[in-house]
């Protein structure tokens, strides 16, 4: 029985286009693969390759220059490569993504028979020449699977814990619930997407049409149900199995989510870094300029003593400050400043206290995480400090001048 139930599954499972509608093409001065009878496009390779069952896979890959993610499309049980040729050449250039769509074996010019396991070897065959001949990596790709091909790229996505996102297209729970509403699964079951689909660790997109014959719509919702991301699904008032592209929705929330997966928390994460680093780079440079600042001070209150020069005495005094200006001007590190002040501040406690200071601006500086504006507050503050004690020693030495001058 469960034999006889199984075949019957795969039977109505699996209907390859006959004849396809394509063939396959090889031109002799380039040895490219074409598929007739469709014009050769530069951006579009028609490969073929084998998988680990021995079957020899027809695909085409659809590049876009300007591509951050790739789209690996499992297609319908009623199609081939062929009837979706115009169709993937749009998405690629509406979505900005690369594309390749494959034919299970036994479709198109695949070789071997239609099989769930066959499936199964083929989309990793696909995943795998992805990877080897467009570097492709795991977390750039975007699984895509209609009606059938949901159960291939469900099984695929399960063991891929770095996957980029999926896309569910008309998907099914599993073979023996599109002809029975049973309520568990049997061992001779096919596509058990139901049980696969909680496995699936990235963001997971359904789109299903609400008027749907061959697969009813609560297909999709209770995948949706079940998956750990759920992205916000597409629900088509009025769509059928075979019409969903047909709707302007269809495109526009496939390119919101498109959108919204390649700025997943991996890639905030490295955008949200490199900001960070970029911002520290900023404060690192900008520690200088905030010195020079402060050093503003000291030369507007030696500019203040150059008003007794009537008298040799007196005259050398702005002469040596002027110098110490000079010094001052050329002297871009920490170190050098407070050897400079060390002269004008015999106190050796207040010495600390500005090391103490400057060090302590230093560290907010380059602190990543502290607040921005906390640190402004703090600078301010750090800064009139040190006006003060750049003062106090200033005072006294007016006040000498002055009594001199008495």
């Amino acid at each position: 029985m469960g034999g006889v139930t199984s075949s019957m599954a795969a039977k109505l499972a699996f209907f390859p286009p006959n004849p396809p509608s394509y063939k396959l093409v090889k031109e002799e001065a380039t040895s490219l693969l074409l598929l007739n009878p469709f014009p050769h496009r530069e951006n579009v390779e028609v490969l073929k390759f084998p998988n680990r069952r021995g079957n020899e896979i027809v695909a085409i890959y659809v590049r876009h220059p300007m591509a951050k993610t790739t789209i690996l499309y499992s297609h319908g049980n009623a199609a081939d490569i062929g009837q979706m040729y115009e169709l993937f050449v749009e998405l690629s250039i509406h979505l900005r993504v690369n594309l390749m769509g494959y034919d299970y074996s036994g479709y198109g010019q695949s070789s071997g028979k239609p099989s769930e396991h066959n499936t199964y070897a083929d989309i990793e065959a696909a995943y795998k020449y992805l990877e080897e001949n467009y570097c492709t990596k795991q977390e750039d790709i975007i699984l895509y699977g209609q009606s059938v091909g949901s159960g291939p790229t469900l099984d695929l996505a399960s063991r891929l814990p770095r996957l980029r996102a999926v896309v569910l297209h008309s998907p099914i729970l599993s073979g023996l619930r599109v002809m029975y509403a049973v309520k568990r699964t049997y061992w001779f079951d096919i596509y058990k997407n139901i049980d696969k689909i909680p496995l699936v660790k990235c963001p997971v997109l359904v789109i299903h049409g609400t008027a749907d014959e061959v697969v009813d719509c609560s297909h999709g919702k209770q995948l949706w149900e079940l998956c750990q991301q759920k992205y916000e699904p597409l629900w088509l008032k009025g769509g059928n199995h075979c019409n969903l592209e047909l709707y302007p929705e269809y495109l526009r929330h496939l390119r919101k989510f498109i959108s919204t997966v390649e700025k997943s928390p991996s890639r905030r994460l490295s955008f949200r870094r490199s900001t960070e680093q970029s911002r520290g780079s900023i404060d690192c440079i900008e520690t200088p300029r905030k010195s020079t600042d402060q050093r503003e001070k000291p030369r507007k209150s030696t500019d203040q003593r150059d008003n007794p020069r009537k008298s040799t005495d007196q005259n050398e005094k702005p002469r040596k400050s002027t110098d110490q200006r000079d010094k001052l001007r050329k002297s871009t590190d920490r170190t050098e400043k407070l050897k400079i002040h060390e002269n004008k501040v015999p106190n050796p406690e207040k010495l600390e206290k500005l090391r103490a200071h400057f060090d302590q601006m230093e560290r907010s500086r380059r602190s990543i995480d502290y607040d921005k504006s906390r640190t402004i507050e703090f600078q301010d503050k750090s800064r009139r400090s040190v006006d003060v004690q750049f003062e106090r020693p200033q005072k006294s030495i007016d006040w000498l001048d002055k009594t001199r001058a008495g």
